[in-house]
């Protein structure tokens, strides 16, 4: 086996938990799914897969949308927001 050097990395502690148990589910170790990502990159000689930001829902989309229309409401405070969205 060639000779292997260390990676560290910091990431939240619920990342690690949470996807320690996706690895579990596939009988893989934190460690094997780091290096199946790097050989992965290798091969693909890229990212292998496409990295995108979140797309807004189509109801946020509908609000930000309303709002520079000036069709927006504004509030003092979140108890009169609370009780206009209660109505309806």
């Amino acid at each position: 086996m060639a000779e292997s050097v260390l990676v560290q990395t910091k990431v939240r502690p619920d990342q690690k938990e949470q996807a320690e148990r996706i690895f579990h589910q596939a009988g893989l170790s934190m460690g094997d799914a780091i290096r199946i990502f790097l050989q992965q990159t290798i091969n693909a000689g890229d990212i292998p897969f496409s990295i995108t930001a979140r797309k807004p829902s189509a109801k946020l989309l509908r609000a930000i949308a309303q709002d520079q229309s000036g069709e927006g409401k504004e509030y003092d405070t979140i108890a009169q927001m609370m009780a206009d969205h209660a109505k309806a």
